[in-house]
This record gives C-alpha cells, sequence and structure tokens, in this order.
C-alpha cells in the first residue's frame, strides 16, 4: 500500500502524519519547549541507589531526577535497541553471562558518573527512563557499542533479500560493536550501507570525545528534531513521498537528505496549495476522531476507549447494528470489523503498556479463532513492538504494546479541570442527601441558623424537589436552614456553615 508523509511546521510545533492509502495511521508532534528527549545521550550522575526497587535516581541535568532500573544496567541483548521499533522476533538472543543473585549495588555507586541514554520520555508523574546501553540509529542500520551482534528487521520478509543483507553487514561490522539492520535497508546498495556505518562509528568516536571533557550532568548527544527524524526513521520503501508545508524547512531538509539520503531527493516535496495542509488533506478530521472515547463503525456497531494510568480497555459493542442473521453472525460481523478500527486506533492514538479488548462474547470457538487472527494480523503493521496473549472464551485479547513517548491523546489533551480527570461529577441528588447528613451532624451540636451555600444546580434541587427534607430536619432538630446559590463554586463543592 502506498504511503505518504505530510509535514506541518508553525512557530510553535511540528506535526507529522503518515498515511497508508490517504488515511493516517500514526501521528507525532512535537513542541519546540518540550521536544522529546528519546535518544538523547548524557554524562551523567548516580544521585541515590534504591535496592528495594533495584534501581537508582540519576542526575542528568533535568529538574525531575531519571530513573534507572538493573534490568537497563546489567541485561541481555533483548533489552538492547529501546528506540529501535522493528526488530526480528526470530533471532536467537544471547543472554549475557552473569551472577543470577547481582545487585544494582555491585554494578553501580551513588555519586558514579556514567553515560546514559534516554529510552522512555517522562510521562506523568515519571521521570524519563534511562538504559546504560547505547543505541545510535542511522538510516539503514543502528550501531550498538560494545555488542558483537547482528540483527534485522523483522519486517524486511523476503529471505533472499535477508541473507544479502545480513552477508553485507557481516561483512563491514567493526570489532566491538553490533549492528540492526533497518527496514529500509531494504534494496539498498552496500555502498549506501557502508556510508550510513561510516557515520555512525564517526557520530560514537565525537561523543566519547566530549564525555572525556566535561563534567556530569552534561547532554553528549541530541537526537535530531522530529522534522529530520520523519526521513530517517519513516522514510520506508512504501512511502512514495513526503510534503512539507515550510519553506525554510524544506530547504533545509533538502541539504539534509543529499548530505545523507540522496536517494530520497526526489520524493521531498514543497506544499505549495491556498488552504493549510493539514485541512487539504484532511487530518484535522481524523485528529478529533482520535480524542473522542466512542468510535462508530460503518456498520452501526462502536468502541469505546478508556485510558487509566495502568492500562487502556477497549469495549465493543453492537449499537445500532441488528443484523439480517442469527445473533452469533451479527456478533461475529461487529468483531470482525471492530478488529480493524481496533488496530488502527492503537496505532494513530499511540495507546502503550497493557492494553485489554473486550470484544463482544462468541459462542462458536472457530469465530474466536478468526478474530483473533484477523487482530494478530491486523497489528502487523504497527511498527512498535507488541505481544497479543490470545483470545479468552468470553472475548478478551490482552497484549501490551511498547511506549517510548505519551499516547496522543496525553499529548494534546489535558485532566478535565472540573472532573480532575474521573470522567464523571456526583449528580446533584447525591450531593443534596450528603448535604442533609453535614446538616444533621452540625444540628445535632446545637446549631440554631444554617446557611448551605451550593451550585445552582444542588440549591435548586434544595429548593424545590427536596424541600420537604429540608423542612422534616428543621422540624426534628430545631432549626432554620437557608439556601444560597453560587455560580462561582463546582458542582461538588458546597459550605455547610453556622449563623
Amino acid at each position: 500500500m502506498d504511503s505518504e508523509i505530510l509535514i506541518n511546521v508553525t512557530r510553535e510545533e511540528t506535526r507529522v502524519a503518515l498515511l497508508e492509502g490517504g488515511q493516517v495511521v500514526e501521528f507525532y508532534v512535537e513542541r519546540k519547549q518540550d521536544a522529546s528527549l528519546v535518544g538523547n545521550i548524557y554524562k551523567a550522575r548516580v544521585l541515590k541507589i534504591l535496592p528495594g526497587m533495584q534501581s537508582a535516581f540519576v542526575d542528568i541535568g533535568l529538574e525531575k531526577a531519571a530513573f534507572l532500573y538493573i534490568t537497563d544496567i546489567h541485561a541481555d541483548i533483548e533489552e538492547y535497541a529501546p528506540l529501535i521499533e522493528e526488530r526480528d522476533d526470530s533471532l536467537e538472543l544471547v543472554a549475557r553471562k552473569g551472577k543470577t543473585d547481582i545487585t544494582i549495588e555491585d554494578l553501580i555507586q551513588e555519586g558514579q558518573e556514567i553515560l546514559v541514554q534516554v529510552s522512555k520520555d517522562p510521562i506523568g508523574s515519571k521521570g524519563a527512563r534511562l538504559t546504560s546501553y547505547v543505541t545510535l540509529p542511522g538510516r539503514y542500520l543502528v550501531l550498538m557499542p560494545n555488542v558483537e551482534h547482528i540483527g534485522i528487521s523483522r519486517r524486511i520478509s523476503n529471505e533472499a533479500e535477508r541473507i544479502r543483507l545480513k552477508t553485507i553487514v557481516g561483512d563491514i561490522k567493526p570489532k566491538g560493536y553490533g549492528l540492526i539492520i533497518r527496514t529500509a535497508s531494504e534494496g539498498s546498495a552496500e555502498e549506501d550501507i557502508k556510508k550510513d556505518l561510516e557515520f555512525l562509528l564517526l557520530l560514537w568516536e565525537t561523543i566519547m570525545k566530549k564525555k572525556d571533557k566535561v563534567s556530569a550532568p552534561s547532554l553528549l548527544y541530541s537526537d535530531l528534531d522530529l522534522v529530520f527524524r520523519s526521513v530517517r526513521d519513516l522514510m520506508s520503501p512504501d512511502v512514495k513521498r513526503l510534503v512539507i508545508d515550510s519553506e525554510e524547512e524544506y530547504e533545509k531538509l533538502k541539504d539534509f537528505v543529499k548530505t545523507n539520503f540522496e536517494k530520497l531527493l526526489d520524493k521531498i516535496e514543497l506544499y505549495e496549495g491556498t488552504d493549510l495542509i493539514f485541512d487539504a488533506y484532511g487530518i484535522e478530521v481524523d485528529l478529533s476522531r482520535a480524542l473522542g472515547r466512542k468510535v462508530w463503525l460503518k456498520s452501526g456497531g462502536y468502541i469505546v476507549l478508556d485510558q487509566t494510568e495502568a492500562m487502556t480497555v477497549i469495549d465493543v459493542n453492537t449499537g445500532k447494528f441488528v443484523g439480517k442473521e442469527e445473533l452469533e453472525d451479527t456478533i461475529f460481523k461487529t468483531n470482525l470489523e471492530a478488529v480493524k478500527e481496533v488496530a488502527y486506533q492503537i496505532r494513530l492514538r499511540n495507546l502503550g503498556g497493557i492494553i485489554i479488548v473486550d470484544f463482544i462474547d462468541m459462542e462458536k470457538p472457530e469465530n474466536r479463532e478468526r478474530v483473533f487472527n484477523a487482530f494478530v494480523d491486523a497489528m502487523k503493521k504497527d511498527r512498535a513492538k507488541n505481544t497479543i496473549s490470545h483470545i479468552s472464551e468470553i472475548g478478551l485479547i490482552q497484549m501490551t504494546r511498547k511506549r517510548v513517548r505519551e499516547s496522543l491523546g496525553r499529548t494534546l489533551c489535558e485532566p478535565c479541570p472540573y472532573c480532575e480527570g474521573k470522567g464523571f461529577v456526583k449528580s446533584p441528588k447525591t450531593l443534596c442527601y450528603e448535604i442533609f447528613r453535614k446538616i444533621k451532624k452540625i444540628a445535632r451540636s446545637g446549631g440554631g441558623k444554617i446557611v448551605v451555600t451550593a451550585h445552582p444546580s444542588v440549591a435548586e434541587l434544595l429548593s424545590d424537589e427536596e424541600r420537604a427534607g429540608l423542612e422534616m430536619i428543621e422540624q426534628l432538630y430545631n432549626v432554620k436552614v437557608t439556601v444560597r446559590e453560587n455560580r462561582n463554586l463546582h458542582q461538588e463543592n458546597y459550605e455547610v456553615s453556622v449563623l
């Protein structure tokens, strides 16, 4: 399927959309004030060892300390390439030998200066996650210093091409370095791959020289900005063109591509339309849809997405779809249609961590199997590493997806200041009964005149439908209750005071 990349650049932010068949499947945004730290390399200092968690707080020069787990210091090759979302899962990975009872105190000490790379941006209240295993991604290769290993992207499926690329890389790989062959290498000439390796080796040498000259904490290397990363990481052989709407960035991008990836030069275009680029391609509509909780399916069914701190739950419902045959067929068709939309929304929203998909319960095992296989197939297009467990008897699929950056919703939105992110507030009736209990408590202490100040929706209910309840309290406790409304109060807030 032909793909294209659209880039919208403004003074405040850069937005990148990857389209497949004219539909947005991946979206990235980078704001000047909070650009991603992923890929940055630091000379850092260990602040505090946490033996109980086998981890450490590390100072990389930011306001919030970063986090380093023992598995990111003493790990096997599977822990490598945290930035690379395209690895060959069938590779035989050789575990690094070592004592199984080794602790973090055996590896690092407080005050020690270490070389680290950011593998995950700060997410929510968590600081950046670090790894001591550095990876430098190029266009065709990823360089892994101090590792003897050759890996290849699982997205390169042609066996003859895999053998050709492994042979080329095996011949040029210097001793003491590991290399991962990226998807973009498919069909590339040996000379292009060699140039990429030479550039990465020179970059690593520059980083190491800088490391010896500075004290911790210091930034040694910053990854490319989003515009340049789009060429390096997203320009697969399927991408037919990249269109950018900033003439200044277009010229910079052409110089960058001409120097590093000359064969891609013909694919870079400047957008010259009169409409805004994302409006012209209908992308703003897709983005608005990607921020909604409910997504309708063409049949009339729908999916609901709820994201929490620990996991994301996606629920499939038949909605308005009633079908023309028996119930099992209606359910099966809804689930099958939902599979594509769920996979699409996971990619577009960049949902990570634990994901539970609750398909409608199917009685026939063969239908459950077909839905599961369809979902696995739909997720193959995803560049992020994911693991999918088999569908359960009640239609649940559990999966994990690698989370490097915040999801789209948490990048573009913030918790509702009214409900504080709960998604709901107490009803006026519930609040009325809370107020009744508060009045009784005060009245027992001998209050003569009580004033209730509440949000208009609550005050109106107290003065109308629930007035009989107030009058009963007044008679029972011999008090006088006055209700006042205050439009500035949150619906859940109220004051009960004694005059």
